[in-house]
């Protein structure tokens, strides 16, 4: 089941509505890159962030339940993943994943509690 993964926790200070694209998102070892596209939709949130050059320009869809802290003053995202763990996602592009419910089945199990890392429980 990887329906959580696609919510905000409620811990996180997201508030709906509130425009993320341009934010910068910090991995827990480091800054992974801006937020190019993102969505509130109850059930299907998540950011699509520009990693530049980190990972030679590719973008990566993050589900919203790995973000831990949005912080609107710096506009600033905090994300619990590592580098290397976002690095090691399922490959993503926007044009073939973005509305592929298989790509999402297989994002969310990475990311979820069935994934390499255990996952969050929300």
């Amino acid at each position: 089941m990887t329906e959580h993964v696609w919510s905000y926790k409620s811990t996180s200070g997201h508030l709906a509505g509130t425009d993320l694209t341009g934010y910068k998102v910090e991995a827990v070892d480091g800054s992974i890159g801006k937020v190019d596209k993102h969505s509130d939709e109850v059930g299907d949130a998540y950011l699509v962030v520009d990693t530049g050059v980190w990972i030679f320009g590719k973008e990566v869809l993050l589900p919203a339940s790995t973000v831990i802290m949005v912080d609107p003053g710096r506009q600033v995202i905090h994300v619990d993943r590592t580098k290397e763990q976002i690095k090691d996602s399922p490959e993503f592009h926007r044009e073939k994943h973005l509305g592929d419910a298989d790509y999402r089945e297989q994002l969310g199990m990475y990311y979820g509690v069935g994934g390499p890392f255990g996952g969050p429980l929300v």
